[in-house]
């Protein structure tokens, strides 16, 4: 299980008093060019027009691709989603589902005649809708209180199933006074009796649970298959026949106390009936089934008490018997698959790339061609979304370390790219390059890592230069596009980032070098790399500043209470107090058990010398602390927290509160992302040597 996303995002809009300083630092570079001109320079306003191509969906004849394109609008300061479709052998583009609302997530059906999607376009909430592609039709094939997930065709294309929240009735207690007619009265009590009452980027929970439903493809109402008080979720999976349904959940009584309980179901369509295919302390999920419906593929893994484990790829029967294990050679996380009449695909995460490959029932693993990119455009992470045709044709989101990504898909020869979406916006712009750097830890460990030089760098120059560390921690980045990067490198900045000890797609041994002491083990490794940027001739010594966002906010608040070799600091949604996080994060039940090893009043030393808290004494460099208000899974008031202390520190701090933001940078409004960042540079140019020097 990863643990939280990085900081993002973007430059020059309105932003504290101070942005004004470094907007004018930043555009020194640019006083050459013709007055009035758009500057060469990578800036918040290139944010607005930016798109991204996501959730590429092939057509089972792998002539056609259906993809969600989300395009920053400066008129609403929101991204607007739309899905567009391409001819694979042209590469001819066409919108397909455009105009008001939000529109994503589609799913062709069986004969690639229908698409299915889910869209606001009624006017209502998100909803179930199907478009006839021969004629351009649209139907709402369903009306929802909440928008459906996990939507999975029928084999025979008849119907069509999903999940979705079933309200709850909710505990009740007392009965409040009648409310005379006419009276306005304040709003009623909110009562919670949950384990995870509230949810990042969902805020408060609401009573129900969610369910799987079933309906027909030409609408009417749907079917309810699962019932109870736990919640099923999870992808949903037709057998070839369409009498069974798969789906994960966890059916146990105390569900909500067990975060990584999940066990693959087998429902008869018919009558209801559910048998229970897999049964391990872990979690089992992503069940695929064979063309000819004889064997299940799935993902798990033993759940053994660690922060992390690696996801495995698994085989069985269909009747849940002779399970085992495919992937045992890869020592790599498996995170998606997808088995069709061309064979049975895999995702996974290797030395900063996110690969796909074919793997064969003899645990013969052969990567394969794509190159994934992830649709997270702010900071370097990998991933990324793929799938497959009938024939094995491969779409997907590629990756680039200049633009955002674009849809590819797999030729006999390689790969070809389809879309180029912010090629001639981005033509124009002076960007920083990425190349690789060498880095071994003290114990002689290599710690992958790279830096994005400033436009027009100097070969031979120091320049100043910003350790930005990724959030997870389990999780990695890679050569990737990054907005932040390419603003601070429009400033001045190079950006040094690195997978250190922790990190995803280095294997099981290479995670586990955080377990039971993050973020303790992680201070040697990330020096290491900021004294390899030195060394390469790179990095200015004197000039060098620290970043990083939830996970890489825990790390930047810890080693400024390590070292004083930074200028400045910001940190992003921080995790500052082991005890308060595990006990107001979204994560109750699995923060304290799985990363401290205990509750907070089992091992409060533990919880303590863990937290950057406990280092404040020593901080001296100034430190900016940034966070969402709406942030859930490291709660507002870690960073709460630590700006008090700092205050009280007498350490120089100033508290960046972004409105009606989760922990997801890209919740934010595009220019909420510009001016944050606006914000870090211009607290970092205040401490940089020579930064407001004529």
């Amino acid at each position: 299980m990863k643990f939280l996303f990085a900081a993002g995002a973007f430059l020059t809009f309105a932003a504290p008093a101070f942005a004004q300083d470094s907007e004018n630092a930043a555009s020194k570079d640019a006083t050459s060019e013709e007055e009035g001109a758009p500057s060469p320079y990578f800036s918040g306003d290139d944010l607005f027009g930016l798109s991204v191509a996501a959730d590429p969906q092939i057509s089972p004849d792998g002539r056609q691709i259906a993809y969600v394109r989300r395009t920053n609008d400066i008129m609403t300061d929101a991204a607007v989603s739309s899905i567009w479709l391409i001819d694979v052998s042209s590469g001819s583009q066409t919108p397909l589902v455009t105009g008001e609302g939000s529109h994503g997530s589609p799913r062709w059906s069986p004969d690639g005649t229908r698409l299915a999607y889910v869209s606001t376009e009624s006017g209502g909430g998100p909803e179930l809708h199907v478009r006839w592609m021969e004629s351009g039709v649209s139907a709402n094939i369903t009306a929802l209180p909440e928008a459906p997930s996990a939507i999975a065709w029928s084999p025979d294309g008849t119907r069509i199933a999903y999940s979705a929240r079933v309200p709850g009735e909710g505990l009740t207690l007392g009965k409040p006074p009648a409310k005379p007619e006419g009276a306005e009265w304040g709003a009623p009590l909110q009562i919670f009796d949950r384990v995870t009452y509230r949810n990042d980027g969902g805020g408060y929970v609401k009573p129900g649970t969610m369910q799987l439903f079933v309906v027909d493809a030409t609408g009417g109402a749907p079917r309810q298959l699962t019932h109870g008080e736990y919640s099923n979720a999870g992808s949903v999976e037709w057998s070839p026949d369409g009498r069974t349904i798969l789906y994960s959940g966890n059916r146990r009584e105390d569900w909500e106390l067990e975060p990584l309980e999940a066990e693959i179901y087998a429902l008869d369509v018919a009558s209801g009936a559910i048998r229970q295919l897999t049964s391990r302390k872990g979690p089992d999920f992503g069940a695929q089934y064979s063309p000819d419906g004889r064997r299940i593929a799935y993902l798990g893994f033993d759940d053994v008490g660690n922060a992390f484990d690696q996801t495995n790829l698994y085989v069985m029967d269909a009747d849940g018997s002779n399970s085992r294990q495919l992937d045992a050679a890869l020592d790599r996380g498996i995170d998606d698959l997808e088995w069709t009449d061309a064979g049975l695909f895999a995702s996974y995460e290797d030395d900063g790339e996110h690969r796909v490959a074919k793997v064969d029932l003899g645990g013969d693993i052969r990567p394969l061609s794509p190159r994934l990119g992830s649709t997270y455009y702010a900071l370097p992470y990998t991933g990324g979304e793929w799938s497959v045709s009938d024939g094995g044709t491969i779409a997907f989101a590629d990756a680039s370390s200049v633009r955002p990504p674009d849809i590819a898909v797999t030729t006999r020869g390689g790969t070809r790219r389809l879309t180029s979406l912010n090629d001639l916006k981005l033509s124009a712009k002076r960007l920083g390059q990425t190349r690789e750097l060498s880095v071994t830890a003290p114990d002689g460990t290599t710690i992958p890592a790279w830096i994005m030089l400033p436009p027009d760098y100097v070969p031979g120059t120091q320049v100043p230069t910003v350790l930005e560390m990724h959030g997870g921690p389990y999780a990695a980045y890679g050569p990737e596009f990054s907005a932040d990067y390419q603003l601070y490198g429009a400033a001045g900045y190079a950006v040094v980032f690195a997978n250190p000890g922790g990190s995803t797609g280095y294997g099981e041994a290479f995670a586990d070098r955080i377990e039971d002491n993050y973020p303790i083990s992680n201070f040697e490794e990330l020096m290491a790399v900021v004294d390899a940027a030195i060394a390469g001739g790179y990095a200015d010594p004197d000039n060098l500043f620290v970043t990083g966002g939830s996970g890489g906010g825990a790390l930047t608040a810890w080693l400024v209470g390590k070292t004083d070799r930074f200028k400045a600091a910001a940190t992003h949604k921080p995790v500052i107090n082991w005890t308060s996080q595990a006990l107001m994060a979204d994560g109750t039940a699995f923060f304290g058990r799985y990363w401290l090893g205990a509750l907070p009043w089992e091992n409060p030393e533990h919880y303590w010398e863990r937290s950057p808290l406990s280092l404040v004494g020593n901080v001296k460099t100034p430190t900016l602390v940034l966070v969402g208000a709406d942030d859930y899974r490291t709660p507002r008031s870690e960073a709460e927290q630590y700006y008090g202390a700092l205050k009280l520190a007498g350490v120089d701090t100033a508290l960046v509160v972004t409105p009606d933001s989760s922990h997801n940078n890209l919740s934010q409004t595009p220019s909420q992302q510009a001016a944050r960042t606006a914000s870090v540079i211009a607290w970092f140019d205040k401490y940089r040597e020579g930064a407001n020097a004529e």
